[in-house]
């Protein structure tokens, strides 16, 4: 079974997280009073983005993307593999730095502007990361996904307002107004794309098929929150993944984008007031 989750996830998490994109651009145009693109317009994007012409600003950034991707792949395939959750964060945010050190490897300032908000971006959103993890283990006992999915009671329970701060930890990670600071879907920003402002081909396509594998893993971390032993639980985990996803979308196209100190002290405050406040708490029921 773990094989199968393994090689489900590999094989299947980009169809899907392009899927999520095609209905993410979807629901926008409807709310901007749009028709919007078709439903599968992400995977046309990347059939033309892998017929174009790659160029490279230098040879190093292409071995970067791989890198983002795979680090990306190994996080998602621990996470569905019912191994330890704390080793998966880490993985995950290796990528990231691959991410940053691919977008600094070349002379834009754009991508260089995007790579520094990235990196501030990680310092925001990093600790709720690791309160998650550590609130999974008080709660459950243990860091290993199997037995967190094995436990009688869902960690939502115990967990409440570790979920909210992931919530809202999550609008940076799909980068989403009003922290889309680093790279943005929309063109009325003042900086579109930033990270991938040099990107372009083979590289931007790499780099989009990435982004549906995250969109993925987050997701599966949510599902976390809600899935118990009762195999009716599976069925709640996915409706109320979709309805943060939806929530997500809601949030992207009803709020503009903020200043990066704006984002940074009030993810912290966040993280103090739900994570520490929770965290305390599950210290207490010990």
């Amino acid at each position: 079974m773990r094989i199968l989750s393994v090689l489900g996830f590999l094989i299947l998490a980009p169809f899907l997280g392009g899927l999520l994109d095609g209905i993410d651009r979807k629901i926008s145009a409807r709310m901007q009073r749009r028709v919007g693109p078709p439903l599968l317009q992400p995977f046309y994007d990347l059939k033309k983005l892998f017929s174009k012409q790659t160029i490279a600003v230098n040879n190093v950034q292409l071995l970067l993307n791989l890198s983002y991707l795979v680090f990306l792949m190994i996080s998602g395939a621990l996470l569905f593999a019912g191994t330890d959750i704390l080793m998966c964060l880490f993985i995950l945010s290796t990528a990231d730095m691959f991410l940053i050190l691919a977008a600094s490897s070349d002379s834009s300032p754009y991508a260089n502007m995007g790579a520094s908000r990235e990196l501030i971006q990680m310092m925001a959103y990093e600790p709720l990361t690791l309160l998650v993890a550590v609130g999974f283990y008080l709660t459950t006992g243990s860091f290993q996904v199997s037995e967190i999915i094995r436990q009688p009671l869902s960690a939502l329970l115990f967990m409440p307002g570790m979920l909210l701060g992931f919530v809202f930890s999550a609008t940076i990670k799909f980068r989403k107004s009003p922290f889309d600071l680093s790279t943005s879907h929309h063109a009325h920003q003042e900086m579109v794309k930033g990270l991938t402002t040099e990107m372009s081909g083979f590289n931007l396509a790499i780099m989009n098929i990435a982004e549906y594998y995250e969109i993925v893993l987050i997701l599966g971390i949510f599902c976390l929150f809600i899935i118990n032993r009762n195999p009716v639980s599976w069925i709640f985990a996915v409706a109320f993944c979709l309805f943060l996803y939806f929530i997500e979308i809601l949030v992207d196209n009803a709020c503009s984008r903020v200043k990066w100190s704006t984002m940074l002290w009030s993810c912290w405050t966040v993280t103090l007031l739900t994570g520490g406040i929770n965290l305390f708490v599950l210290l207490l029921i010990q």
